[in-house]
């Protein structure tokens, strides 16, 4: 069956107090009840290799079984008002999809 692999890493702004990462953790472990083949949320491992980056703070991991249902998770309305809710905590998103 056909997979899509939908990993995306954020780094938060250094500044954030800490109810405001706490806020973070919980809005991003909520995306988890959006319809997916899989979701996986976490932080770096304690794995240590130079061709590791640990340098992102949280890491969200969905598997979706085509394009039409990553599209559908990109509209759904959970996944919007995250990104309304926390689009000012990271510094910086990295997304990588792949097949």
């Amino acid at each position: 069956m056909p997979m899509l692999v939908h990993a995306v890493y954020f780094w938060l702004r250094p500044d954030l107090s800490d109810d405001e990462r706490a806020s973070f953790e919980s809005n991003l472990k909520a995306l988890s009840a959006i319809p997916s083949q899989g979701c996986y949320i976490g932080t770096p491992a304690s794995t240590d290799r130079p061709v590791i980056d640990r340098t992102y703070r949280w890491a969200l991991v969905l598997l979706f079984r085509d394009m039409a249902e990553h599209d559908a998770y990109q509209v759904h309305p959970a996944h919007q008002q995250f990104v309304a809710q926390n689009n000012s905590r990271w510094s910086r998103v990295q997304i990588y999809d792949s097949e």
